[in-house]
């Protein structure tokens, strides 16, 4: 099958899906509906795998696969085709997408089984693999742009699934106006590389840069890169356009999976990774990057330590994985980034999926606090969100493990790097090892704390399947990057699959004068820092639960702050959006009511009593426009006479 068949197929698959399931909206037959949503989904995979293989079969330097069905839009020198590329970046993102897509379709089928419109759940799923597609396979900016508003449309769409909630539907209209103020970044970002480059096409802009960076604030790729990070950090959730993600969490649990862990919210790394010949030359905007990453990393990763909401607790976690990510591509650690990318989307997406099935068995409550001793009552779901929580910690010899600790190995010794943005790497990754170690406690061991009325049960095959492949995934996927300090002392010598499968796209860190005694004290340091912050989580949670609350106490208004999430939210609303509310309502009244308003009124009152007058011009009497037309002829010859 030729790859432009397979491209079409992996393209118009979830569009049929949606379609179908779009137009039969009311059924409620949750098994039927998700059964042709699931299908959809895993013969897009299907054709990814194919993809993946013909790129694999050609040699490093060919290996591309271009498409172009039409030419979609042509003004002057602008010219965008409807077209496509598929090479080693767009490759890792569309087995992602449609593989854990495929997995989330599955256990939703068991999770919405109870709702009233899984027609639409699905549709709107399909819909969003298919821009998601669109956004990772187009091969210019534009198309880009066109899947990157297709995502944050069908995130709006499925953060207020649940649209008769108040909450619920105001997480969605949060989600989609922060994402917005984003987006004129990034159409910003686009403007100036056309005017500067005459292109949008990436392979087009990449042949047209310069040979030396910009090292001022002011010149057009310098701009581009920033306006195009402003861009990242509304879809990806950094510092300050973070504010969205957490809130989110209002939709049902396994759209977090899919969109807020494994895909949407890495389309802002997959961008900068994409044109990163381009933000090397903008080496300002990658320590703004790489600052913003760590800020945000370390940020997260605290809020996480206070929050009791199991989605809350994962969903300040994504938020913190993907400042590592941008921590890493702004110290130049492309291929890092992406690999951290790939090994967050399987154990994020299993603990997504882990957290519904809790929720699912506790009868949709979501506080840890009211859980506890779920170990025995759900095996399958506590068996694999362990694997997730050892991943993320960074346990040895796991996915989490070999590429957090590369991103952090990267921004040590990179050229580019700093040790204390180092410091904050680590510090965040304490942090994460303690939170996710006391929801891990709360909500699997220890005691039961469930309310009476509630009987746990382990959720279904449909749901613990998807379970499973994906926690053996974030057991193994890890393997395929392994560093090569590891590699030379495990038995084999693993190669660095991952790093090689990259290289000719991605550009690769150099680390001169750098030892192997140095990049294993620093990974020493880094896991010790993890393990000791998970034995004292379990220490406080399991062993003496007396101290947390007298730890409290001690924090005092400290604590109080933390728990609050700084109270951004807060600032926000004073600083920000009441004056804007304010300001409108002064415009309103002002300007469109006082002015605009009065000044139309006027304008048609005038009309009218104008026209009033004339009409009795016009009364159909014939003695009066005799009388009309003498003082017209008296007038004229008067005229003529006096001329």
């Amino acid at each position: 099958m030729s790859h432009q068949l397979l491209l079409s197929l992996l393209l118009l698959a979830p569009v049929l899906g949606f379609f179908i399931n779009g137009f039969n909206f009311s059924s409620t037959k949750a098994i039927a509906v998700g059964t042709l949503g699931t299908l959809c989904s895993f013969i897009s995979f299907i054709c990814s795998l194919g993809l993946v293989l013909k790129l694999g079969g050609l040699p490093e330097d060919q290996r591309r696969l271009t498409v172009e069905f039409f030419n979609w839009l042509q003004v002057a020198d602008l010219k965008i085709g409807f077209s496509f590329i598929v090479d080693q970046i767009s490759a890792v993102m569309i087995l992602i997408i449609t593989g854990i897509g495929t997995l989330i379709h599955l256990f939703s089928v068991g999770y919405m089984s109870h709702d009233l419109r899984p027609a639409k759940y699905f549709a709107y799923l399909n819909l969003f693999l298919f821009n998601m597609l669109l956004l990772v396979l187009s091969d210019n900016l534009l198309l880009m742009f066109v899947g990157w508003e297709g995502v944050g449309l069908c995130s709006y769409l499925l953060i207020g699934f649940w649209f008769s909630d108040p909450a619920k539907a105001s997480a969605g209209m949060k989600a989609f106006i922060t994402n917005r103020i984003g987006d004129v970044g990034f159409l910003i970002g686009m403007f100036i590389l056309f005017f500067q480059f005459g292109t949008l096409n990436f392979v087009e802009i990449l042949s047209r840069l310069p040979a030396v960076a910009e090292l001022g604030w002011t010149g057009p790729i310098t701009l581009s890169c920033l306006a195009l990070f402003i861009g990242a950090t509304g879809k990806s959730a950094q510092i300050p356009l973070y504010v969205w993600l957490p809130d989110a969490m209002a939709g049902p649990t396994p759209v977090s999976a899919l969109i807020h862990a494994a895909t949407m919210v890495t389309a802002g790394v997959y961008m900068i990774v994409r044109l990163s010949g381009l933000f090397v030359l903008a080496p300002n905007v990658m320590m703004l990057i790489a600052v913003v990453g760590a800020a945000t990393a370390l940020f997260a990763a605290l809020i996480g330590l206070t929050q009791w909401d199991i989605k809350k607790v994962l969903a300040y976690s994504t938020v913190s994985q993907l400042g590592y990510m941008f921590l890493a591509v702004g110290v130049g650690a492309f291929g890092g980034a992406m690999f951290h990318l790939m090994t967050h989307a399987f154990f994020k997406a299993l603990m997504f999926l882990g957290s519904g099935s809790v929720i699912h068995a506790m009868h949709e409550e979501q506080d840890i606090r009211k859980m506890g001793g779920l170990a025995k009552k759900l095996p399958m779901t506590h068996a694999t969100f362990l694997v997730g929580w050892l991943a993320i910690i960074g346990f040895p010899f796991l996915s989490g493990f070999f590429s957090k600790d590369e991103i952090l190995w990267s921004v040590y010794a990179s050229p580019n790097g700093h040790p204390l943005l180092w410091f904050i790497g680590v510090c965040g990754a304490g942090c994460t090892a303690f939170y996710m170690t006391r929801l891990m406690a709360l909500t699997f061991w220890g005691k039961s704390r469930v309310p009476k009325e509630i009987h746990p049960h382990e959720s279904p095959l449909v749901m613990t399947f998807p379970l499973i492949i994906l926690a053996f995934f974030a057991l193994t996927i890890g393997w395929v990057g392994v560093p090569h300090i590891l590699a030379s002392v495990l038995p084999g010598h693993i190669p660095n699959v991952f790093e090689h499968w990259l290289e000719p796209v991605v550009p690769k860190l150099s680390f001169i004068g750098k030892s192997s005694l140095l990049e294993w004290a620093l990974m020493g340091i880094s896991v010790s820092v993890a393990g000791l912050c998970a034995w004292l989580a379990f220490d406080f949670y399991i062993v003496h639960k007396e101290r947390p609350k007298s730890f409290v106490l001690k924090m005092g208004k400290l604590y109080q702050f933390v728990s609050h999430k700084f109270y951004v939210d807060e600032f926000y609303k004073q600083r920000i959006l009441d004056p804007l509310i304010e300001g409108s309502t002064a415009l309103w009244a002002y300007v469109d009511v006082n002015f605009i308003d009065r000044l139309t009124y006027f304008i048609a009152d005038f009309t009218v009593s104008a026209g009033a007058g004339l009409k009795s011009i016009q009364n159909g009497q014939t003695q009066q426009y005799a009388l009309y037309i003498l003082l017209g002829l008296v007038t004229t010859i008067t005229w003529i006479l006096v001329g």
